[in-house]
């Protein structure tokens, strides 16, 4: 009864917030719903929509279909086993999956789609614009224009043809940073299920790290800060070229190393070590805790790698990397061989002892 009586409730706010911005324009002065929801529906009436308008879902050709689906090989590939994951997941809610590009157009769907309900497959079919410029507020328009996971329940769709929907979105990152499409959760006459914002958000993140990988970087790396748990979706990856180069990673590691979208650092700019040492984390088996230019420390744990050279460099080329560590510490304490050392985590005598043999010797 009290789920019952909770549910009202919040129907109620949602009819209370459509009365004061959707009818009069007003802004909501309590919190009836997401502040989001009124960013979305304000979009959706500056585009002329009106709530009792009704939604057309475009008609399809299998021509476009095969277009959509040749084009996002990559997407569909690295979601095709989270996808069958979540189709089991859900199995029994009357919920499915819907795998969106980043115009909210559907490329992919899973789980139990009811052949009869106009309503199911109306969304459910490769190739329909489900954006928020076409359909409305859902949690499609809504997880690619907000860039977070979403939940969204009957009424807070901007149309009222929409209202027997219930949804949860999370957008998809590709290893570079952009959004690239959105995994879409939706259920037509069903209860109420917030739950499902986190399981969509789980299974984008999975998704996102199946690109990482679908990459194939020369060394790939798994990050978290020092302390913290490795070996789940939770990490953070983080793919070297066989020169040091980022060349992807994921929104963990983008947040942990202050990465933003396209930024492709070396990694002698990041980690406060020599930049080929990394690769000899290819031996080991347990996690390391790196020192970062920031001051702060991280696990590091190697995942696999695809280079036949990711093994321990040379004598020379380790005395090199080691001289360009000295030199990029020296350089960020301003000459401060002290403040130099703790950047680098040994004693001022190791470090003036470094220096000195790193200098060349007078004949």
């Amino acid at each position: 009864m009290a789920r019952v009586l909770s549910s009202q409730h919040r129907l109620n706010n949602i009819a209370l917030a459509r009365q004061q911005v959707l009818e009069h324009g007003a802004d909501i002065t309590t919190p009836l719903v997401d502040d989001w929801i009124q960013r979305s529906w304000r979009r959706c009436m500056s585009w002329g929509q009106q709530p009792q308008h009704g939604v057309h879902f475009e008609t399809v050709s299998q021509a476009h279909s095969r277009r959509l689906q040749e084009q996002h090989q990559p997407l569909l590939r690295a979601a095709q086993a989270e996808l069958d994951r979540l189709s089991r997941a859900i199995s029994g809610t009357r919920y499915f999956a819907l795998l969106t590009n980043a115009q909210g157009v559907v490329i992919d769907t899973r789980g139990a789609i009811d052949a009869h309900d106009a309503r199911a497959t109306n969304l459910a079919r490769i190739g329909v614009n489900l954006s928020e410029q076409s359909v409305g507020t859902t949690a499609i328009g809504a997880a690619l224009a907000e860039h977070r996971p979403i939940w969204l329940h009957r009424g807070e769709h901007f149309f009222n043809d929409n209202n027997a929907y219930s949804c949860a979105g999370a957008p998809l990152f590709s290893p570079q940073g952009d959004c690239i499409g959105m995994l879409d959760l939706t259920g037509i006459d069903v209860p109420e299920r917030p739950e499902l914002k986190h399981l969509a958000a789980q299974s984008a993140r999975s998704i996102e790290n199946a690109l990482i990988q679908q990459h194939a970087p020369a060394l790939l790396l798994h990050i978290n800060w020092a302390g913290q748990l490795l070996g789940n979706d939770n990490d953070g990856l983080i793919g070297l070229d066989a020169d040091g180069f980022v060349i992807c990673a994921n929104r963990q590691a983008r947040q942990i190393m202050g990465l933003s979208a396209h930024a492709q650092p070396h990694a002698g700019d990041v980690f406060a070590c020599a930049w080929q040492s990394l690769f000899d984390l290819t031996q080991q088996t347990r996690c390391l805790e790196l020192p970062l230019w920031s001051g702060l420390r991280i696990q590091v744990q190697t995942g696999q790698t695809h280079h036949p050279l990711a093994v321990t460099p040379t004598t020379p080329a380790l005395k090199a990397a080691e001289s360009d560590l000295i030199r990029r510490a020296m350089k960020q304490a301003h000459g401060n061989v002290t403040e130099a050392a703790r950047h680098l985590g040994i004693s001022r005598a190791t470090l003036y002892r470094k220096i000195s043999h790193a200098k060349p010797s007078r004949k």
